[in-house]
């Protein structure tokens, strides 16, 4: 089967976003209120062929582990789907 997995992967909540930081300031000079926070993250999309789902998510959890997110300094996310 073919599964699709959608990794959200962020920086973590407690270390500085730098390029989250320059978007806010970017806003902030173009006159836009009410945003509080800006964090910038990566969004990847694997197309997987495996037996089962949790077979396709132990794949994905593989990737973000050894390639996609560095654990020192990021987290992640990942959803199946078909």
């Amino acid at each position: 089967m073919i599964f699709t997995a959608q990794i959200k992967v962020m920086p973590l909540k407690n270390l500085l976003d730098p390029q989250g930081k320059a978007v806010m300031g970017g806003l902030v000079n173009l006159g836009l209120t009410g945003v509080n926070d800006v964090r910038i993250g990566k969004y990847i999309e694997l197309t997987i062929e495996a037996e089962n789902e949790t077979i396709a998510k132990e794949k994905a959890e593989e990737a973000a582990k050894k390639l996609l997110a560095n654990a020192v300094m990021e987290m992640y996310e990942i959803q199946i789907g078909q």
